[in-house]
This record gives C-alpha cells, sequence and structure tokens, in this order.
C-alpha cells in the first residue's frame, strides 16, 4: 500500500498557541513574566519546547542549559493540562486524510511531540481513529530527521515505505524524507510557509484540497 504520512504540529494543527502558553507558564515560574507572544513567535513554538526555553531565556539575557533542563519537564507538564485551548487542525485536513483514504492509501503520522501527548491532543480533537499510525519522538530510540520513524509510521499504517511520503513543514521533515529517500511536500500555510520554497521540496502545499493529487503524481 502507498501510505501518506503527516506531520503534526504547523502541518495537520496550529499547536502553537498552547505550546507558547505552557512555554510562558514556565517562565512566569522563573519570575520572568511572558517573554513569548502569539502570533510572532508561532514559528518558535513548533520548534519544540526546548527551542522555546532557549529562546525565551535568550530573550530575556537569563539563558542557562540547566535551566531549559529544569523547566522542560514543567513545559511538558503543563502543555499536557492545556493542550487544545487554542490548537485547531488547518482548513482541509481531515477532508483530505479521507480523499487519500477512499483513493487507497495509508494515512499515518510522524511526529517529534511526545507519542503520548501527540495521541492526547488527537483523541481531544476526535481525529485520532482517521490515522492508522502514530510514531512520536520517543516511540523509537531515534526521532526525525532519522528515517526510521518515517519508515515505522507507514509499516504501522500498513504501507511499504519505500512508496510514502512525507507532509511536514520544516527542514526536519524535509532531511527526514531525504534521509528515507522518498518524496517530501511541505505546506506553506504554516507559520514558516515562506521558508518551504527555499528547502526545495518536492511539491509545496498551499491548500490541503490539492494533496490527493499530489500524493498520487508523487507515488506512482
Amino acid at each position: 500500500m502507498r501510505t501518506v504520512i503527516f506531520d503534526l504540529d504547523g502541518t495537520l494543527a496550529d499547536t502553537s498557541g498552547d505550546l507558547l502558553a505552557a512555554a510562558n507558564f514556565c517562565f512566569r515560574q522563573m519570575g520572568l513574566g511572558d517573554v513569548l507572544s502569539h502570533p510572532g513567535d508561532a514559528g518558535i513554538a513548533l520548534r519544540g519546547g526546548r527551542t522555546m526555553l532557549t529562546a525565551g531565556l535568550n530573550r530575556a539575557g537569563q539563558f542557562n542549559s540547566a535551566t531549559v533542563d529544569e523547566f522542560y519537564p514543567v513545559l511538558l507538564e503543563a502543555y499536557r493540562d492545556a493542550i487544545d485551548h487554542h490548537t485547531v487542525l488547518y482548513p482541509g485536513a481531515m477532508a483530505a486524510v479521507e480523499a487519500l483514504k477512499s483513493a487507497g492509501f495509508g494515512v499515518g503520522i510522524c511526529t517529534n511531540k511526545p507519542e503520548g501527548l501527540a495521541d492526547q491532543l488527537m483523541r481531544s480533537l476526535g481525529v485520532r481513529d482517521a490515522f492508522a499510525s502514530l510514531v512520536g519522538a520517543d516511540t523509537l530510540p531515534v526521532r526525525k530527521p532519522d528515517p526510521a520513524p518515517l519508515f515505522e509510521a507507514a509499516r504501522r499504517a500498513g504501507g511499504d515505505p519505500a512508496r510514502t511520503l512525507l507532509v511536514g513543514d520544516s527542514d526536519t521533515d524535509r532531511n527526514t524524507s531525504a534521509n528515507a529517500g522518498v518524496p517530501s511536500v511541505l505546506v506553506t500555510f504554516g507559520p514558516s510557509g515562506e521558508d518551504m520554497e527555499a528547502l526545495k521540496p518536492e511539491a509545496l502545499l498551499h491548500r490541503f484540497e490539492d494533496l490527493p493529487e499530489v500524493a498520487g503524481r508523487l507515488i506512482a
């Protein structure tokens, strides 16, 4: 079976608001107030918890790697407790998923969000059962851009890892596809959309409605 594997944050859903809120919870605990803001720092948010903590501490002139290590678990707990207050699926995402399935594709998720949080979020949004697989940052001993999580997501979705593509929104996703030797499709509607063309993916996706045709073309 051909498979289309999706990144989660910034690809299927805009999770930046809830991620930034969790980071600012940490900064308030440090006595720094709300250091990061939405939507200006959305791109930082979608690069993960440690990146948010590092960026905020640098902005406040108080960066210390030990502080990042100390507050990363605090951030994850705060995010877990308020994971869906601001998060929304991108327009057309689930319609595209269903169209792909109707066309005979397997669909799954490969994310660098911890698997438990990714699963919690997708269930909260009511769409977890639409995806045959979900591989997170801690599912395997390695994470993207190592190709192993992508291959595992394809296998768990019932597909052939050699006949898959990754839909994403970052250089990490582009590098994962390149390392796997499969096509990448990068979305342009996320916070870093204007930078996607420079990564030279096999295709740019401006709207989810076009994905079934793109997938059919890239995985003959």
